[in-house]
């Protein structure tokens, strides 16, 4: 376990550091984000959540080592990467936080999707680029999806923040 969470981390700073291109001359740019940056917080929840990849699930499973389900992540990832509480359903932890437009969102923000008739019935982890970590039961396993998959697309709710 710890050494895929060293692999996924390691492999996470490479392409972040691939992927990156100088900023331009302040002089002739006008700083405008088309998005809000991550924080430090956010950050660590997205590697820690990278971490977990493949990981089984497990209705009601609270730990990777028996199984996990959609808040049982959540709640996973937020006490050990960001030391804060989080308890309770996928409802439950989208009545704490503050609300955030999908265009808004920013790495380690949740995202809440209405999956079984039921607002708040299902949450993930946003990870960037309109991706996101989270534990489905129809896979078995921990994975990463599209936000604007067609399925996901159709049942996103909204995001919320926890960290600002």
């Amino acid at each position: 376990m710890r050494l895929r969470l060293f692999i996924v981390c390691s492999t996470a700073l490479l392409l972040a550091a691939c992927a990156s291109k100088p900023p331009a001359p302040e002089s002739t740019t006008e700083r405008r984000p088309d998005r809000p940056t991550s924080s430090s917080k956010g950050h660590d929840v997205v590697i820690f959540a990278l971490g977990l990849i493949d990981t089984g699930y497990r209705f009601g499973g609270k730990n990777p080592e028996a199984g996990l389900d959609c808040s049982g992540m959540v709640s996973y990832i937020y006490g050990r990467a960001a030391g804060l509480k989080m308890t309770g359903s996928a409802a439950d932890i989208a009545r704490r936080g503050r609300p955030v437009d999908r265009s808004g969102l920013r790495p380690g923000d949740l995202v809440f999707f209405n999956t079984r008739n039921a607002s708040f019935s299902h949450v993930g982890v946003y990870i960037g680029d309109d991706r996101f970590v989270h534990a489905p039961s129809s896979s078995g396993r921990v994975r990463i999806d599209q936000l604007d998959a067609r399925y996901y697309a159709q049942h996103f709710e909204t995001g919320r923040n926890y960290f600002d």
